[in-house]
């Protein structure tokens, strides 16, 4: 018992990775293709998150900075930063993409005009 409780690391992996091994194609392609659908729904979730919070978030700032409690570019970070975040579906599925930038509408980013919920 001692073994496997200083081992329990070693003998998960090997076991993971034996199976990774023994599985099939079509079984593994179809569990990526699973993992990947549900990856890009939590991204698209998160960043509505962030968005909301965000825009509360920079109207505060705007306040505090018109009226001097803030540092303007504090203001502008967080504008660039939602920016960024705008544009992170599509840099990465650019990035991923074998057919070039033309599947980035899996992501529905804003700056790209795809406002459509078109993942698979």
């Amino acid at each position: 018992m001692k073994f496997i409780k200083k081992n329990i690391l070693t003998i998960t992996a090997m076991a993971f990775l034996f199976m990774l091994v023994m599985m099939e194609p079509a079984s593994a392609a179809t569990v990526f293709t699973t993992v990947k659908s549900k990856l890009v729904q939590l991204f698209k979730n998160a960043k509505l998150v962030i968005f909301v919070i965000g825009g509360f978030g920079l109207i505060a700032l705007a306040f505090q900075a018109i009226f001097g409690k803030v540092k303007w570019p504090w203001f502008a970070a967080l504008g660039f930063g939602l920016a960024v975040v705008a544009a992170a579906g599509a840099i990465v599925d650019y990035a991923a993409s074998t057919d070039g930038a033309s599947s980035y509408a899996k992501f529905s980013d804003s700056l790209t005009g795809t406002a459509g919920d078109t993942a698979d």
